[in-house]
């Protein structure tokens, strides 16, 4: 949908398209419009974990060295970690792979990505922080080595408020019902 509007009281040859990225926040809560106030701001962490492969049956638990078992850990960690942060601050385990990937093998090798977002930038900083510190904290516990590789760091962007509150009149104006939040894109 695009739609043309008046901007300080003079008519602009600007078009705005709307985009339905929000996922289902709108949905949850009856509404139709999100006005979108900045991007939220993004770090993808590749996370290589080296342990020792050994047979699962005979192998006791005091003598592993799981990759695995960190990957689990790492995994639950970040889930953790966006709830007690609370706010926008959300994460992600997308790629998880064991090599050798059988069932009766302990992994001596996993690949995992994850995937945090937060609006506000310290936040964003502390949760990376935090992670890459639980990380290598549970690759020293369980005798693995624990490196990582930064896929990708963007910043959180804010929109301009003028903008913001372009669109917000606009529904406003239609008659739709709206919220202001982040985009989750």
């Amino acid at each position: 949908v695009l739609f043309r509007s008046p901007v300080g009281g003079n008519r602009v040859d600007s078009y705005f398209e709307l985009h339905i990225e929000q996922g289902p926040v709108l949905d949850e809560e009856g509404l139709t419009i999100g006005v979108v106030e900045g991007v939220q701001g993004i770090s993808w962490t590749e996370f290589h974990l080296q342990g020792v492969s050994n047979h699962a049956g005979t192998t006791p638990m005091r003598l592993r060295h799981d990759a695995g078992y960190v990957a689990a850990r790492i995994g639950v960690f970040a889930r953790q970690l966006a709830q007690e942060l609370g706010g926008d601050q959300v994460a992600t385990v997308g790629h998880l792979v064991f090599t050798p990937n059988l069932v009766n093998v302990i992994p001596d090798t996993v690949t995992l990505t994850v995937d945090l977002r937060n609006t506000d930038a310290e936040a964003l900083r502390l949760a990376e922080q935090r992670l890459w510190a639980f990380a290598e904290q549970a690759a020293r516990e369980e005798e693995i080595t624990a490196s990582r590789k930064m896929l990708a760091r963007f910043e959180p962007t804010p929109f301009a408020p003028e903008m913001v509150e372009l669109v917000a009149a606009q529904a406003r104006l239609r008659g739709l019902p709206s919220r202001r939040m982040p985009s989750g894109a």
